[in-house]
């Protein structure tokens, strides 16, 4: 009963069959191999961007941060969500490898920023005093931080506003295979609006490797030469690519999400049953809930897995919020014991 995190999941059977595949023999290293240059023009494949910049790096905060380190300078400001995870889990990294930048944070509902509150943030911005940082990029994360998805519509209304202001728009794609599971996009329809876009396999079922996509094509020597600086050019790097390659065969990146945001529904539908409270959409494969102190004290009690916004100490009737993430292998006996024990 582990619905701890998505990263706590296996990889796939077909990743690591892949993995065994690519270490036949040699094959050049830093990219230089088959597997390597084929699955790049793939990703821009399924992206109908024949010309994007891509790279392949082995962790998200990489992918966001190398993506924000190509189109914002160092006296950068970024807007994002308070709960982004450029904000609250990669400690500083995009600001490091900027090389400064600032990272200014909005309010929203279920962790989604409006179109009006990033005019409103832009419009109360320092643009064009040389003592502040100058507004350069916007980050958006789909689904959001509170497992909230964004349509390509919604994408495309925030992009109006960042671009009519000279902004880049860039996409944490760690669950955006989930988003577009949820919303029935295509990766090129969610993608159309962006400009950068971290393109998440990890969280996904993957071993490890994310893949950094610039829809410029006159960024990519950059960009290779920022990952290089970044200590993310892997020297075998065939295996970042099989996996990748694995991923994107038969579309399997996305019958792994529909399998995770399944579970997800099939999961709250339970929860909601049982009387327990739902705080956000559950559009992907994340559920914030709001069982009793006294529930959550059975379910420790029988081994579930899963994290905890709050303390146990108190009344055991008072609701504490948690974070179920289902994965592509969530069985329907784990969810079944989950509800038995709660």
């Amino acid at each position: 009963m582990n619905f701890a995190s998505d990263n706590s999941g296996p990889a796939h059977p077909k990743v690591i069959e892949a993995i065994v595949r690519a270490n036949d023999g040699y094959a050049m290293p830093y990219g230089n191999d088959p597997y390597s240059i084929d699955v790049n023009d793939k990703i821009r494949d399924l992206f109908n961007a024949p010309h994007a910049a891509v790279v392949l790096v082995g962790i998200g905060t990489a992918a966001n941060a190398l993506a924000l380190s190509t189109i914002c300078p160092p006296w950068g400001r970024i807007f994002c969500h308070e709960l982004a995870h450029i904000e609250e889990d990669e400690c500083g990294a995009p600001e490091a490898m900027i090389g400064g930048g600032k990272l200014t944070l909005l309010k929203g509902d279920h962790a989604k920023i409006t179109p009006k509150t990033l005019a409103d943030a832009i419009a109360g911005s320092t643009a064009g005093i040389v003592h502040s940082h100058q507004p350069a990029a916007l980050c958006v994360s789909n689904l959001s931080e509170l497992g909230a998805a964004s349509t390509p519509a919604e994408l495309q209304a925030l992009a109006k506003v960042a671009h009519a202001a000279g902004l880049k728009l860039h996409l944490d794609g760690a669950r955006f295979a989930n988003a577009c599971a949820a919303t029935g996009a295509t990766a090129a329809e969610m993608a159309a609006p962006v400009d950068t876009l971290a393109f998440g396999g990890t969280k996904n079922g993957l071993m490890g490797v994310e893949a950094v996509v610039i829809f410029d094509p006159d960024a990519q020597w950059e960009l290779e030469l920022r990952r290089k600086r970044a200590a993310q050019l892997f020297s075998k790097h065939r295996f970042l690519a099989a996996q990748m390659d694995a991923y994107l065969t038969d579309d399997l990146w996305l019958e792994m999400a529909h399998a995770a945001n399944a579970a997800a529904t099939d999961l709250a539908n339970g929860l909601r049953d049982a009387g327990v409270e739902i705080a956000h959409p559950v559009d992907g494969n994340q559920i914030f809930a709001r069982p009793t102190r006294a529930q959550h004290r059975r379910l420790q009690d029988a081994g579930a897995a899963y994290y905890l916004h709050g303390s146990l100490e108190g009344p055991d009737e008072e609701r504490v919020t948690c974070r179920l993430v289902t994965n592509w292998s969530t069985s329907q006996q784990d969810r079944q014991q989950f509800l038995a024990a709660l």
